[in-house]
């Protein structure tokens, strides 16, 4: 037992050291106009983990290039998008993965956060892959009340790889490439 706990630690830890977030796809509700679109644009742009923005108006999604090597973090970016009086209806991470092997269960620590892939299928990850947000907040209300119980029952205190308690815990689904 012991030998098979120490060879997910490793695991864990040899992906939380490789994982990085290269862009996110973030889809804002409540716009209406160009303007809205400009006020969103600029609240992100200073996120001194965004290197470039790009957005189309008519879907009012906005493509987010990150800096390499930067911690990308989700709170910040939800509350540039509040903070401009709009909603968060969906936001996309793209992550590169190496033969990283997931299941139901699987939970990739990320600088200070843990991500907990809910839904997942056992499978060998190679590649540019997209992992949806689903907790309250980073999906619109209808789509979290559908995936909410996707989420539940799992706590948001489990430990990292260090033994630590992560500053945020998000519930993911992991989407194919």
């Amino acid at each position: 037992m012991k030998k098979i706990f120490l060879i997910i630690l490793v695991l864990i830890i040899s992906v939380s050291s490789k994982a990085q977030f290269i862009k996110a796809e973030l889809k804002a509700n409540g716009l209406t106009c160009s303007m809205c679109s400009l006020a969103i644009h600029k609240k992100l742009q200073k996120l001194d983990f965004v290197d470039s923005i790009g957005n189309n108006i008519d879907s009012s999604i906005f493509i987010l290039y990150f800096k390499k090597g930067a911690e990308v973090n989700a709170d910040l970016i939800k509350q540039k998008v509040e903070d401009a009086g709009f909603f968060v209806g969906s936001l996309i991470g793209f992550i590169p993965f190496q033969n990283i092997k997931v299941d139901m269960d699987y939970h990739l620590s990320y600088k200070s956060a843990l991500y907990h892939f809910v839904n997942s299928k056992p499978s060998v990850l190679n590649g540019i892959y997209k992992i949806k947000f689903i907790d309250k907040g980073y999906v619109s209300d209808k789509d979290y009340k559908k995936l909410k119980k996707l989420s539940q029952g799992h706590s948001n205190h489990q430990p990292n790889p260090n033994n630590t308690i992560p500053d945020k815990v998000y519930h993911v689904i992991l989407m194919t490439p």
